[in-house]
């Protein structure tokens, strides 16, 4: 209570009445007043596929790339010798399990060499498709139709083989001839050979999505969620070049996968973004409720981001007449239903 004066000047006890008008600014009312933030709820940041990127992204050091690559030789002269000495010894005993052996060694041998040309194969597939991707920019900078129709060219020579893409291939090869743009043509191109294409790269993107949010929700496992993460991914990536025909081996796919998180961490694009917004504040809503679910959401969307990067990299053309995947609509795709609609 405060004592203010009356008309005649006299004191008077009673409450001061502060009378608010429109000027008293934005959030006066209680409506209006912006929302309270919460310190013990931070928003989830997606630790798991901040990891795996920043794992598999990192490049070995020379002392380490010379102590492994001395340790494989070492280890394979010792097997080798060991190996010899044990089927001569061997021969010399029993020859007629000597031989049996000899022939179990050489079968070995044989399968170890188409491995190592599986795997050569991988590499020159991936070597064909960056080739492409570089021949389409490059028509597309200089507006070259008869590069242009190289690119195309060999765009029918590497799906020739693919049954789902017969009858694009038919209308690609039926309307080409009335194209005479460098841009027309490979926007032609891209409509009619990498729609499908990346229509099946999207459905990849958005299980791998999903797996991992799963994983992260519901396996309260101390690095179980990094572990689906990265073999997730590492699958994802494989699969997402195997649908744009550069399919790759075992090795292949790591470098692949090397290649498209080192993109990410160079560009800080494995962190909140804005395409992740509207999946940050979904997953700022389930943490509330459960840490893992949060974390979920955002290792989901995290994953999504390196799909489309994926995507990026592995198409043998750029995103010019299609528009390139939104990560938040296929986080939502992936999520839909599995964590009450978010």
């Amino acid at each position: 209570m405060s004592e203010r004066p009356t008309p005649e000047g006299k004191p008077r006890k009673g409450p001061i009445l502060f009378e608010l008008g429109d000027e008293a600014g934005p959030g006066a009312r209680p409506d209006e007043a912006p929302a309270v933030p919460d310190p013990e709820a931070p928003l989830p940041e997606g630790r798991a596929m901040q990891t795996v990127a920043t794992l598999a992204a990192r490049k070995p050091s020379r002392l380490g790339r010379w102590f492994w690559g001395l340790l494989g030789t070492l280890l394979g002269v010792i097997l080798s010798v060991a190996a010899w000495d044990f089927v001569t010894s061997l021969l010399d005993r029993m020859p007629l399990l000597g031989m049996a052996v000899t022939a179990l060694l050489l079968a070995f041998l044989v399968v170890l060499l188409a491995i190592a040309l599986r795997e050569l194969a991988g590499f020159a597939r991936l070597r064909r498709m960056d080739r492409l991707h570089h021949m389409a920019e490059t028509a597309l900078v200089d507006q070259d139709l008869g590069a242009a129709r190289q690119v195309v060219a060999r765009l029918d020579t590497l799906y020739a083989a693919r049954e789902d893409l017969r009858w694009s291939r038919a209308r690609l090869s039926e309307r080409q001839g009335d194209q005479f743009d460098a841009a027309d043509l490979l926007g032609l191109a891209e409509a009619e050979l990498m729609a499908p294409l990346d229509a099946a790269a999207r459905a990849e993107i958005e299980a791998a999505a999903r797996q991992v949010a799963t994983v992260t929700a519901i396996v309260p496992l101390a690095l179980a969620d990094v572990v689906a993460a990265l073999t997730a991914n590492i699958r994802m990536i494989r699969r997402i070049a195997e649908v744009y025909g550069g399919r790759a081996g075992t090795l292949g796919s790591w470098r692949l996968t090397r290649a498209v998180m080192t993109h990410l961490v160079a560009t800080g694009a494995v962190a909140i973004g804005d395409d992740l917004i509207s999946s940050v504040a979904g997953g700022g809503v389930l943490s509330k409720l459960s840490r893992r679910f949060g974390e979920g959401v955002v290792n989901g969307a995290l994953t999504a981001r390196v799909g489309v990067a994926a995507m990026e990299v592995c198409r043998p053309l750029p995103f010019t007449r299609l528009k390139r995947p939104s990560v938040t609509g296929l986080v939502k795709r992936a999520l839909t239903g599995l964590f009450g609609g978010s």
